[in-house]
């Protein structure tokens, strides 16, 4: 897995090209400035880790983490525990950042190379999270669905 350098939240579409792919995502959220643009590294801060095999690609589940932030609407599981601790958009979107890796291929297609680049996909975001757990011991907080709350079920 090799992932991008991390974008601020607001800068998370200046991912470019490769967001129109499936793939995982990696959010992150720390007050510290200067981790925009800089490489990619596990951190503690690490709040969630995601994946999609989307036709909408990184890009489309991302905007639905956000729209579930800010928004009543919820579409994204993950987003709706994130929201519950910080319920103020722009303080999250102020301190947040997401790095991606993402796999080149045709998510419309039944081609067996096309299906297992997707099963793929899905193993990369249990090797992240394992990844983060042999690091820190635990997993990245709203990874933990037992030990978080959802926002839409507060209200």
């Amino acid at each position: 897995m090799e992932f991008s350098n991390w974008k601020s939240w607001p800068n998370r579409n200046h991912l470019g090209k490769v967001l129109k792919y499936p793939g995982i995502y990696v959010v992150r959220y720390s007050p510290h400035n200067g981790i925009e643009d800089s490489p990619f590294e596990w951190a503690k801060d690490i709040i969630y880790v995601g994946m999609t095999n989307s036709i909408a690609g990184l890009k489309g589940r991302l905007s639905q983490f956000n729209d579930t932030m800010r928004t009543a609407r919820v579409t994204h599981g993950g987003a709706d525990r994130v929201r519950f601790k910080h319920q103020n958009y722009p303080a999250f979107a102020a301190s947040a950042y997401v790095a991606v890796c993402h796999m080149v291929c045709d998510v419309e297609s039944n081609k067996p190379e096309d299906l297992r680049k997707m099963g793929k996909v899905a193993e990369w975001e249990y090797l992240a999270m394992a990844a983060y757990v042999e690091k820190f011991g635990r997993l990245p907080e709203f990874n933990d669905k037992k030990g978080t709350k959802k926002f839409s079920k507060s209200t």
